[in-house]
């Protein structure tokens, strides 16, 4: 990991914690306490199991989130991007990362430490019931994706991600702004490589998608949330 200069001042990511509350008083004193670095792509900075070293926000750059599952196959839990929060799973109940994470481009990170964030939700309140709230909301999630992978059949899981990865990262030239191999779509859909090939090749083949090399554009999302509409695509 290379060290990089990534201040909290010179960050534009509104939607980022520690940026959204750099207005407080309070929240003054800890702007120092940020150590940043970057991963190159496919390094992994987080890993399952290890002792939990605080709490990261990506400054730029994006990652994937797993968690390792039957027959030790990785399950992609989460995808984030500028100015999400990474490790958040098992912080302030457990002493070792419940998940592990990984670059999918080169990626800057912010860290804090265990420390510093457990000081920070003692004395910034603000800060603490927003944390509150998205920990909240990081459960619904979770339960909706437990409900999808329970209910819906593996076509529509495939398109239930195809439409998130679209919606999360836009589209770029025709296509997806995201590298994912068939692979990682499967992990994260919940099916095999061998399940997503078929899906994609049937939804060219119905010019819903397209596909350059590896890369995916959608081509008629109304189309493709329609086929989903019933379990409440959001």
């Amino acid at each position: 990991m290379k060290e990089e200069l990534a201040t909290c001042t010179s960050c534009v990511n509104e939607n980022c914690f520690i940026k959204k509350h750099l207005h407080l008083e309070q929240m003054k004193k800890y702007i120092d306490k940020n150590r940043s670095f970057t991963c190159k792509k496919s390094q992994q900075f987080i890993i399952e199991g290890a002792p939990i070293q605080g709490l990261y926000f990506i400054y730029k750059g994006k990652v994937k989130t797993v968690k390792t599952g039957i027959h030790g196959r990785e399950q992609i839990v989460r995808l984030t991007k500028d100015g999400d929060t990474v490790g958040f799973r098992g912080f302030g109940t457990s002493k070792r990362y419940h998940i592990g994470a990984y670059a999918l481009e080169d990626t800057m990170l912010c860290n804090f430490s265990n420390e510093d964030m457990l000081e920070i939700l003692h004395n910034v309140p603000e800060f603490t019931f927003d944390l509150m709230l998205f920990y909240a909301e990081e459960l619904n999630k979770s339960e909706n994706n437990i409900r999808k992978i329970a209910q819906m059949n593996v076509r529509e899981r495939v398109i239930d991600t195809l439409l998130y990865i679209h919606k999360k990262f836009g589209q770029l030239n025709g296509v997806i702004d995201l590298d994912l191999s068939r692979k990682e779509i499967a992990d994260f859909a919940g099916t095999t490589d061998e399940q997503v090939i078929r899906v994609i090749s049937s939804l060219k083949k119905e010019v819903l998608i397209t596909t350059i090399g590896k890369k995916i554009g959608l081509v008629n999302t109304d189309k493709l949330k329609s086929e989903i509409k019933e379990h409440k695509y959001l």
